[in-house]
């Protein structure tokens, strides 16, 4: 329960005291949003019986028919709708709701997480609201701009390159020294700005030099192909030529052999 309130209910949502970092017109706007919020649309549901007035009428969420005596849940700010307790739900997140504290929207119920994001941008790092005029967006989320920061060396990326991982910005450096992974032909990590090309968990280089054919070195790019024993063959000839010439010697034998990849 309390985990749940935590998410439903963040306390940086409505107390500045959770935001130690916020400048003072962005505490102001703080404290004006809270009291909007606790004044035009904070609610918590009442269980009761339906009453006889309501027998017959409708679940809010799903339709169903509610009976005079069933359980249900009414919400005040909503007039005399009712729902199955198991309907009371977030319109956004459909969590049943803690302790039935809801807020209201256009006549739909919301946890406080997904109402306040209605109105205000939340930070993908701080999980704070955010207040200021500018922010950045990438990959669908909002940052403030001073926590749009690669994700394991903490440098700013604001008008940088950087690529996504995990959900979280990093840079070019970090990336390509701790998550890029190994060609399969030549064995250098694959970076950021490379092509790659992937076959059953496998990653090459997208450039013909890597991603060809083992025995003839036709390249694969858009091709049809076939594997056999983790290599690469552009038809069912070349590899059955290729495992009849294999010998411990063999350069594209070694080549595969000594990038292996950390899935297989």
């Amino acid at each position: 329960r309390a985990r749940a309130l935590l998410q439903q209910l963040p306390p940086q949502d409505c107390d500045e005291r959770y935001c130690p970092d916020l400048a003072e017109e962005e505490r102001r706007q703080l404290r004006a949003f809270s009291a909007r919020r606790r004044r035009e649309a904070l609610g918590q549901g009442l269980a009761c019986p339906v009453p006889g007035p309501c027998h017959g009428c409708p679940c809010k969420k799903c339709g169903r028919r509610l009976n005079k005596g069933d359980p249900g849940i009414s919400a005040s700010r909503l007039g005399d709708q009712f729902w199955h307790p198991s309907c009371f739900s977030c319109h956004f997140c459909h969590q049943p709701l803690v302790d039935l504290i809801y807020f209201q929207q256009d006549g739909r119920i919301y946890c406080g997480r997904h109402h306040a994001e209605l109105f205000r941008p939340r930070c993908a790092s701080c999980d704070q609201l955010i207040f200021m005029e500018e922010c950045i967006e990438a990959e669908g989320r909002r940052w403030h701009l001073e926590h749009f920061c690669c994700l394991e060396c903490d440098v700013p990326l604001r008008g940088q390159r950087y690529v996504m991982k995990s959900g979280r910005p990093c840079c070019r450096d970090c990336f390509e020294s701790l998550f890029a992974e190994p060609c399969q032909a030549c064995g250098d990590p694959i970076g950021a700005d490379s092509e790659e090309a992937t076959h059953q968990g496998l990653h090459w280089h997208a450039r013909a030099a890597c991603f060809c054919c083992s025995l003839c070195r036709k390249p694969l790019r858009g091709q049809p192909l076939t594997s056999r024993h983790g290599r690469l063959f552009c038809s069912e000839t070349c590899s059955l030529g290729r495992d009849a010439s294999s010998t411990a010697s063999d350069s594209s034998d070694s080549a595969f052999a000594s990038a292996p990849s950390p899935d297989s």
